[in-house]
């Protein structure tokens, strides 16, 4: 079968490579959809130092099954639409007998310490597959990266009394966005692009400020009555925003950004 595979830093190319042959308790997925994350793109320029190259990149997914192995739940049938869980957890590390298998010590990721799915199929154990019956493959390759922003929500414990900022409008900024607005939230966005201001205002959120053109000390006192928003969720993963000179009201004007 055809893979896409990045071979070294700044260079790619189509492979053929085995179709993945069925082991118990696995699912074979056909792959209909993949999208390419920031993460891919930083695997693509060498600048991830956990990839291990040459790898297959993509890890956001959506297919279709294509066949069951043995030992399956019935649940998962042929012809399912599914997106898949792109991390592994060995079960046996700290993190995992604490239950935050999120933070295993020995994950390996779709695209990054393993292949990934920019393939033509992959087999993956059955725990890993996402049934999504109501959702085409197409779609179901916004899930994973969608439900980073749900995450934040919920750890945030956001309720429909909060005002909540959320800064940076990339896709994780907007599944935080669509998660606050749902929950009855009065959400702001921030970002430096327009384009992206207008999108958020389409998924939920109430007031945008771009923070390249606008004072975002004076827009959020105004927005709040001077209380400020009760939620901060930071979705640019640079460090600039973490000190925002534009956050302080000391600073001159030429010091906003």
């Amino acid at each position: 079968m055809k893979a896409i595979q990045i071979t070294a830093p700044s260079e790619m190319k189509v492979v053929d490579i085995e179709k993945p042959e069925l082991k118990p308790g696995e699912v074979l997925v056909k792959i209909k959809y993949v999208g390419f994350c920031g993460s891919d793109l930083n695997t693509f320029l060498g600048r991830n130092p956990m990839v291990n190259l040459p790898v297959i990149p993509g890890h956001e997914v959506g297919g279709v099954i294509e066949a069951i192995g043995e030992d399956v739940p019935e649940s998962l049938k042929p012809g399912m639409s599914v997106t898949v869980n792109p991390y592994t957890n060995c079960g046996k590390c700290a993190s995992c007998r604490n239950s935050k298998v999120n933070a295993c010590e020995h994950n390996e990721t779709l695209g990054v310490q393993r292949n990934g799915a920019m393939c033509e199929y992959i087999a993956l154990p059955w725990s890993k597959i996402i049934p999504a019956s109501q959702i085409p493959p197409r779609d179901c390759t916004l899930i994973e990266p969608m439900s980073v922003g749900f995450h934040a929500v919920s750890r945030a414990q956001v309720t429909d009394i909060d005002i909540v900022m959320v800064i940076g409008c990339g896709m994780i900024g907007m599944g935080a966005i669509v998660r606050s607005a749902l929950r009855g939230a009065t959400v702001i966005a921030v970002d430096l692009d327009d384009e992206k201001l207008e999108l958020a205002k389409r998924v939920g959120a109430h007031h945008t400020i771009n923070s390249m053109t606008e004072n975002v000390h004076e827009r959020l006192t105004k927005i709040t009555e001077g209380f400020g928003p009760d939620v901060v969720i930071e979705a640019v993963a640079v460090l600039q925003p973490m000190s925002w000179p534009s956050m302080r009201s000391d600073l001159p004007e030429e010091s906003y950004v």
